[in-house]
């Protein structure tokens, strides 16, 4: 089983935080080997799926899409070759060449193509896909053209404006965006903006989507894209609460968004139509799923768990669920209205971004996964990893390891499908962006993940084809002209992260975590390739690290460790220490309770880093003491709730925060 594991792509053994090594034990690995497609549960199950992956490894077949780097020659993953070979090359244009394949050791080596791009390449009785990619990623660098870019980056649902209805919206973004590049920032950085569900609303963490192809509805604004559609009228008892209502705010904005599809129906739909060819099967998967969830959540016994459903109930294509889409017709249409809208306004967003003069615009964000009982399980689970739940191994911060209770690709799918799941959710994130941060990108190369029941220490590490799913990166970045950011937080190797480096995916580096020992690193020391920031949504806030608030909140759920308020004092002054020296103040340290000088500062202080793009949180901008999320809880703090203070144009206007703009603007330079 264990030489079975070693095959599969599956870690055996794995090193923890105290660089004690670590083995897997047998019965998980038996369920994880099993969700990979090699069950081995009996002697002849492991026989006959060593047989498999033995055929694989010969390279027996050829995948249906191969990658490679221009100009560069390279292996094809096939054996039993001991001639040279001619093929035919098809480039995408149409074009056509000749080109003799050299045997090597019974590979075939392919001479260097030098046109990016997805060839089809013809050789003997095979074919297959090339995708032929540059050496790196489009970068900030490639942009900014030496100069040093920032930006911003914002909870969408966190934007106000008049008449919202209680959560930030496109065309509150499209607002803030234009205020933002007015004094300098090119860029708007959004947590993800999947689609979740909407008959279930209480469901809103964005890095639990139900589909990553798909975006959120509720981030549209009908009467912005639509001009016979009357504004909403306006609803303060959501829209000036300090926190979203989801469930009621939701309610209300679906209210009106089914009133934006009683008009539309009435219209010329010819541009909508298009949407839904292009959109194809997994679009209208993707709709009749919100239909039927919806009908689930509605019963007398509300079922939102689709696994809770029916077995005829298990996929877009039985017969209890033709006989329900053929009823539904109307409201299918409706949830293919819902994404044509919000492809419609994000599209906008990016627009109104650029025209403004950003040279990125918004940068989305890709997670990590999607929630077991989402519209991609549901439809294509064999796209994933079934059963098993991504997470984190025991550290010392979290003994007993994390399951985020979400779901990723299958590694032996994605080759086996010509890494159609991975380019469909890049390109979807690529759409309406000029860049993309994939969180968790250590997940390019490997993933922790638990079987389904099992303690999160009860996992394994999985590999995943890092070097292909780098090249169509590279591919789709260029094609897209998007930059790539890698969230490379936590245990990273230096290794991974000179890989994502040499292939142009910019990493993070967080003013937190920038120390040599105590001491906090000048931002000379800091990495020109990677995006720099004072904080992250998961993170305190300065103003909350400076005041200790995030301590108390932590107090409060008896998360605090021991002397952690005698370190955060001494870090204080270490922190000021280093403000003094790179000499973004003067002054004296203020106390705890006066957080202004030590937001400014630190704001100067991480703009003075070589990276060509730096990433302000709104928050710091706005001085805020409150994080977005914080990590390890789900109703003890309000997580993924909190709106700011002021109306999205406004926002960047006040007098304190044009000083910390300023501040900021000045030491990039």
């Amino acid at each position: 089983m264990r030489d079975l594991a070693r095959q599969a792509g599956v870690a055996n053994d794995w090193i923890d935080a105290s660089g004690r090594p670590q083995r897997v034990a047998l019965e998980p690995l038996q369920r994880i080997l099993a969700a990979l497609g090699s069950p081995c549960s009996t002697p002849g199950d492991l026989a006959e799926s060593r047989q498999r992956l033995h055929e694989r490894m010969a390279g027996r077949a050829l995948p249906p899409l191969v990658t490679a780097t221009v100009d560069k020659h390279f292996h094809l993953p096939v054996r039993g070759f001991d001639s040279d070979t001619a093929a035919e090359l098809a480039f995408e244009d149409g074009s056509r060449a000749s080109l003799t394949l050299r045997a090597e050791d019974g590979s075939l080596i392919v001479p260097p193509i030098g046109r990016t791009g997805y060839h089809h390449l013809r050789f003997a009785d095979r074919e297959a896909t090339l995708a032929v990619a540059p050496g790196r990623c489009l970068t900030v660098a490639d942009v900014a053209r030496g100069e040093k870019l920032w930006g911003i980056a914002v909870q969408l649902y966190s934007l106000k404006r008049a008449g919202d209805g209680g959560i930030g919206d496109t065309t509150a973004l499209r607002a803030f965006a234009r205020s933002a590049a007015r004094h300098g920032a090119d860029a708007i950085a959004l947590s993800p903006t999947s689609s979740l569900f909407p008959a279930n609303p209480a469901h809103f963490g964005p890095y639990s989507p139900s589909n990553r192809l798909f975006l959120n509805p509720l981030y549209a604004d009908p009467s912005d894209s639509l001009a016979d559609i009357r504004p909403a009228a306006p609803r303060p008892w959501l829209e000036d609460a300090p926190l979203i209502d989801w469930v009621d705010a939701a309610r209300a904005k679906y209210d009106d968004l089914r009133r934006a599809f009683d008009v539309f129906a009435t219209h010329d739909a010819s541009e909508f139509d298009r949407f839904v060819r292009e959109g194809g099967p997994r679009l209208r998967e993707q709709a009749l799923f919100e239909a039927v969830h919806a009908h689930w959540s509605a019963a007398p016994e509300p079922k939102l768990n689709w696994h809770d459903w029916p077995v005829e109930w298990h996929g877009p294509t039985g017969d209890a669920v033709s006989r329900f889409a053929a009823a539904h017709e109307r409201e299918i249409r409706y949830h293919l209205f819902l994404q044509w809208l919000a492809a419609r306004s994000f599209a906008r967003a990016q627009a109104d971004a650029r025209a403004a003069g950003m040279r990125i615009g918004m940068i989305a964000d890709l997670a990590i996964g999607m929630d077991a009982a989402g519209s991609h399980t549901w439809g294509r689970s064999s796209d994933l990893l079934a059963g098993l739940s991504i997470g984190a191994p025991p550290d010392t911060f979290n003994r007993a390891g994390q399951n985020w209770g979400i779901v990723g690709f299958s590694p032996r799918a994605l080759v086996d499908t010509g890494f159609e799941p991975f380019l469909a959710t890049l390109r979807a994130s690529l759409r309406h962006a000029g860049g993309v941060r994939i969180d968790h990108a250590m997940g390019l190369m490997r993933l922790w993940v638990i079987p389904q029941g099992s303690s999160a220490g009860e996992g394994a590490y999985v590999s995943y084809p890092l070097e292909d799913m780098l090249r169509l990166l590279a591919l789709e970045s260029h094609r897209h002209r998007a930059i790539v950011i890698g969230e490379d937080l936590g245990t990273v190797s230096p290794e991974f992260r000179e890989r994502l480096d040499e292939a142009g995916v910019g990493g993070m580096d967080v003013l937190w975590f920038q120390r040599h020992w105590q001491d906090f690193m000048a931002p000379a020391a800091w990495r020109p390739d990677a995006v720099a920031l004072t904080t992250t949504h998961d993170l305190p806030t300065v103003a909350g690290w400076w005041s200790g608030a995030d301590l108390e909140v932590r107090r409060k759920l008896d998360a605090v460790a021991e002397h952690e308020d005698e370190d955060r004092a001494r870090d204080r002054g270490l922190l000021w220490h280093a403000f003094v020296a790179e000499g973004v103040t003067s002054a004296e340290m203020p106390p705890p309770e006066q957080a202004d000088a030590a937001v400014e500062a630190a704001l100067g202080f991480v703009a003075r880093s070589p990276a060509s793009l730096m990433l302000a949180p709104v928050e710091d901008l706005l001085g805020l003491a409150e994080q977005p999320n914080l990590p390890g809880t789900i109703d003890e703090h309000p997580n993924w709730r909190r709106r700011l203070p002021a109306a999205a144009d406004a926002l960047l206007d006040r007098p304190e925060v044009i000083a910390r703009v300023e501040a900021l603007t000045r030491n990039r330079k």
